[in-house]
């Protein structure tokens, strides 16, 4: 079964880079591994018994790179080119673009894939620059409507395509481990972008794509 929304800009995306002084205190800002302690102390458990004991260092390292994307700039994911891209005014795809990420409201993980497609106005990007782009929005705490917004008005911004489509499926696991626990219900986003709003052969083409086995 799948959810299907359209991602609206009815929030405005936050693209620009932290500045120096927030990324020099970014460290501070995670959590320490004495706060994983109390947090294992609050669950009723010994963080001393020998499974735990270096749990609270393993968390206190995986939060901090599943919250990576706060000290990255998206501009400096897009290198661009533009030598011999003057020509190409086609569409460009990329699938299977993995998606790990948290929630915001209960941080369980989510999870699935981002399909990127655009349209050059003379300049692109390597393609291995969209996956760590995903990668830059999705290493926060996040929504998936406003990631698939982020990612694609950070195409418009720094690559100034004619067009911009970003489609992302995903599986929450606070659907799946509380609440209904309804198992391997799929989340679909989309954002266009550009000529794929108004011209719809192209959008068909993109989905058609898009959903290409």
């Amino acid at each position: 079964m799948s959810q299907n929304f359209t991602a609206r800009a009815i929030e405005k995306s936050v693209l620009q880079a932290p500045t120096p002084t927030e990324k020099a205190q970014m460290p501070e800002q995670g959590f320490t591994e004495q706060d994983w302690r109390r947090l294992l102390i609050s669950l009723g458990e010994n963080p001393d018994r020998a499974g735990l004991v270096e749990t609270p260092s393993r968390v206190a390292k995986a939060w901090k790179h599943w919250t990576s994307g706060y000290a990255k700039d998206p501009a400096e994911c897009l290198k661009v080119f533009e030598d011999g891209a003057q020509e190409y005014n086609e569409l460009i795809v990329l699938r299977g673009i993995p998606v790990y990420s948290h929630c915001e409201h209960h941080l369980a993980p989510f999870f699935g894939s981002a399909t990127i497609g655009y349209v050059p106005n003379g300049k692109i990007v390597g393609l291995s620059k969209l996956t760590h782009l995903v990668d830059c929005f999705a290493h926060r705490l996040q929504v998936q409507e406003r990631l698939t917004i982020q990612i694609a008005n950070a195409l418009m911004t720094h690559l100034e395509p004619q067009a911009v489509g970003v489609v992302i499926r995903c599986r929450h696991l606070c659907i799946e481990s509380r609440g209904i626990r309804t198992q391997g219900e799929e989340t679909v986003t989309s954002s266009m972008l550009g000529t794929l709003q108004s011209n719809h052969a192209l959008r068909a083409e993109f989905f058609a794509v898009e959903r290409a086995a």
